[in-house]
């Protein structure tokens, strides 16, 4: 199934020739990260196996996953950034069905080293583990509490 977000980012990278421009709107990506706290930037939200640092926090609001995310380089923050976009504002269920497959479509995992790509593996896996820490808490993915901010 089609994902509109996924087609636009598609749409957005089938306008480069290279992927040295690729690149450079990939890091533009990066700036439009909304921060993240202090307090989460800590060995805690740390994604392990990564070559940079990423730092990764989510909370559930109306039955929603929300994202932040910071990294000390500047192609894994695009790369973050392309992920929160995707999958920001999902459903847990959601986020853990999302094929995503704009990744290979824009031919990202074809143009990252060997450990980026465990890296981009490595932060997938951990936005998906949140979603299911959220969903297992709570049965169905939802707040309990009428709407109220939650962590897993």
């Amino acid at each position: 199934m089609k994902d509109s977000v996924q087609e636009e980012i598609i749409g957005e990278f089938s306008v480069f020739d290279d992927w040295l421009d690729r690149y450079d709107y990939l890091i533009g990506l990066g700036d439009t990260l909304p921060p993240i706290a202090p307090e989460h930037r800590t060995d805690d939200y740390l994604i392990r196996g990564c070559q940079s640092r990423v730092w990764v926090d989510a909370e559930l609001r109306d039955g929603r996953v929300h994202f932040t995310a910071d990294s000390d380089a500047i192609i894994t923050k695009g790369i973050i950034a392309l992920l929160i976009r995707v999958l920001d504002g999902r459903t847990p269920r959601e986020i853990l069905d999302t094929q995503l497959y704009f990744i290979d479509a824009i031919g990202l995992g074809a143009n990252l080293s060997p450990t980026r790509a465990n890296g981009l593996a490595e932060m997938i896996k951990q936005m998906r583990l949140y979603a299911l820490a959220f969903e297992n808490r709570n049965g169905n993915g939802t707040e309990t509490e009428g709407g109220n901010t939650t962590r897993p």
